[in-house]
């Protein structure tokens, strides 16, 4: 793997793929049952065709993707402006430790200031301390609010 990491935005002929790479991510790394094929694809298509709700940006090294980061779009009624949500990123874990990570953070912040969001937030689980250190890296702050789930 000599070539430079790309990162761009998903397409349509990249939906086999991160479909295959976003199982990865669901599955064996974050244990949960497998989705549905149609519905998962189904999302993706729907990031594509759809981008005023949300984007996709893949990780491609030498014509493989190897990660990918998700940011869905809401609004900030405080600061009356558009905001994101990075509810994905994901590098496979042969890839770790090459920067990847970082380059799909930072497209994705790059993406939400280009584009006059006002802010982008994103979680990860506490025991998640690789994740952590990247987003420390990258100047995150704990935000002061609590974060509630309800099924």
């Amino acid at each position: 793997m000599g070539e430079e990491v790309l990162i761009r935005q998903a397409t349509r002929q990249d939906i086999n793929e991160l479909y295959e790479l976003m199982l990865e991510y669901i599955v064996d790394f974050y244990k949960q049952s497998k989705p549905d094929e149609a519905e998962l694809k189904g999302l993706i298509e729907h990031l594509i065709d759809q981008p005023a709700s949300g984007l996709q940006f893949v990780a491609e090294l030498d014509g493989v993707l190897v990660g990918f980061a998700t940011l869905y779009f809401t609004f900030s009624t405080l600061r009356v402006k558009r905001a994101a949500v990075l509810n994905d990123l994901f590098v496979k874990t042969e890839i770790r430790g090459k920067q990847v990570g970082e380059k799909l953070f930072q497209t994705c912040l790059q993406y939400i200031r280009d584009n006059g969001f006002c802010s982008m937030t994103w979680e990860t689980a506490k025991d998640n301390l690789v994740a952590q250190s990247l987003y420390n890296k990258m100047g995150g702050e704990i935000s002061p609010w609590v974060f509630y789930e309800i099924s």
